[in-house]
């Protein structure tokens, strides 16, 4: 879908459809709606007179022009009350407005920059939520459908943008396009039959986007690992014929050799449990365990054109975790590169294990601050739901950074206790650290766990379990990956960059 910005009167533009605005309470159109409806002849004035437009969020009404202007439908799109009105609100109600114009077979639209103005939101602002809206509302995946679907199966083609304010416009969509097909990115990779992303197909697809994005690349085999002494994530890999690899992705900002911020990625490309097996019902669902992996892979995508001031590494160690007769067992002690010893107890703890050396690894290269992002824990999810993302830390600076940027990006995440008294849980009688706390507290024990391996370096845990994925279709979400935390560490970025 193309995203233009244009000048001109809403009413005046030839389109399939276009999208004006009405707001919860209001008697009457106003603004760009009110010249569309003078044009109508007062038809959405009337309609709302009857109650039929009420302007709550997310409702849609379609409108017929019957040739009084040049396009052939208006869709007038609730967008709730004004004093209450965000900017992810409006990225919710493009999509919504996005998939259902799409469902009549409309294939051009123009839409004003809805909210702009409205509730103090910025013009750039509201064209750059525009943008990502209906870009992330409107994605799809069918790579592997042989025949199209009946419903929804046409395409937007076009999306003008219309407003006076051309040049901000433009910057605007150009910003949220890169971002919002950066998360879609993403969601494509975690979409993916595991069959089709392996941890070589990782590895195959970060050497695509450092080819085309002048990113530096290297990919760590089995050898390379036996030399830093990762035993983690070879712990984890013993159970499968996919050989693992360890992917360190560079986006550099700045010419100084320092690295200003690793973003660490879980990557286990199926999660079985390993030798503690999960139950087979949603097991097909464990192809997403290594949405952390693609998320901070697809950041560097977007940091890669926005060209923020700074030095950015992300790793990924990638591996299946499945069991067999060479898998790591329950009670087995392995050493993580750092050289602490982990007592194993439950093989489907091994999220963490994978991301003890990658956090180790980060250390090695001297990371300023490092952010992971892991599906880590179940317990996670449990406490949070899949509304919002655990966020845990030792810095409480760099935390209020992320939670900052994930309120604006509308990715919605919660600071979690991190207090000592939770390691308490972790001693184990013949390692130095076991990889499972007991019931109670989970997602916090695994986070402590984490913090064994970065020594002190400010560092934030996102934990996206409740998060990474979706299964019904709402805003600008669709079922399957959402691509969270993308949009969140692209502005944790930005904003890094700007101190």
């Amino acid at each position: 879908m193309e995203i233009k910005a244009v000048t001109g009167d809403i009413a005046g533009i030839a389109a399939g459809a276009i999208i004006v605005t009405h707001y919860e309470g209001l008697k009457r159109p106003e603004g760009e709606t009110a010249t569309v409806d003078k044009a109508l002849g007062g038809a959405i004035a009337s309609l709302i007179k009857q109650g039929d437009i009420k302007g709550k969020l997310n409702e849609i009404t379609l409108v017929h022009s019957l040739g009084k202007l040049p396009a052939g439908r208006i869709a007038v799109v609730g967008l709730g009350k004004q004093a209450e009105l965000t900017l992810n609100k409006v990225r919710g109600a493009i999509a919504e407005a996005g998939r259902y114009l799409r469902g009549k077979g409309v294939t051009t639209v123009a839409t004003i920059v809805m909210g702009a103005g409205v509730n103090g939101l910025k013009t750039e602002d509201a064209a750059q939520s525009v943008t990502e809206g209906a870009r992330l509302g409107l994605y799809t995946f069918r790579r592997h459908k042989t025949k199209k679907s009946n419903d929804n199966s046409g395409e937007i083609k076009e999306l003008q943008v219309v407003d006076k304010a051309k040049a901000i416009v433009n910057r605007a969509i150009n910003k949220g396009t890169i971002i919002a097909d950066a998360a879609n990115w993403a969601r494509d990779m975690v979409n993916e039959p595991s069959n089709f992303m392996t941890p070589s197909d990782m590895a195959a697809a970060a050497r695509k986007l450092a080819a085309e994005y002048r990113l530096k690349v290297e990919v760590l085999d089995k050898k390379q690992m036996t030399g830093l002494g990762m035993g983690g994530l070879l712990g984890v890999s013993r159970g499968s014929q996919q050989p693992p690899t360890f992917i360190v992705l560079t986006y550099k900002g700045r010419t100084s050799a320092v690295i200003d911020l690793v973003l660490a990625g879980k990557g286990i490309t199926f999660d079985s449990g390993g030798i503690s097996i999960k139950p087979s019902e949603g097991m097909q669902d464990m192809k997403g365990d290594m949405a952390g992996g693609a998320s901070v892979m697809a950041t560097l995508i977007a940091l890669a054109q926005l060209k923020p001031r700074l030095n950015v590494t992300a790793l990924v160690p990638a591996t299946e975790n499945l069991p067999s007769g060479t898998a790591m067992k329950p009670g087995d002690v392995i050493t993580a590169m750092n050289g602490k010893t982990i007592e194993v107890l439950n093989t489907d703890a091994e999220g963490r294990l994978i991301m003890a050396d990658a956090l180790s690894y980060a250390k090695k290269l001297g990371a300023r601050a490092i952010i992971d992002v892991a599906t880590l824990t179940g317990a996670c999810r449990v406490a949070l739901g899949e509304i919002c993302t655990g966020v845990f830390s030792n810095n409480q600076e760099l935390a209020n950074k992320v939670v900052a940027a994930g309120n604006e990006a509308g990715e919605l995440s919660w600071p979690m206790p991190m207090f000592d008294e939770y390691k308490e849980q972790l001693k184990s009688d013949v390692a130095d650290i076991k990889n499972i706390g007991g019931r109670y507290g989970g997602a916090i024990t695994a986070a402590k766990f984490l913090a064994e391996f970065i020594d002190g370096t400010p560092w934030v845990h996102l934990d996206i379990a409740g998060t990474s994925d979706t299964d019904k279709e709402k805003g600008y979400l669709v079922k399957g990956a959402t691509g969270v935390p993308v949009r969140t560490l692209v502005n944790v970025v930005l904003a890094l960059a700007q101190k």
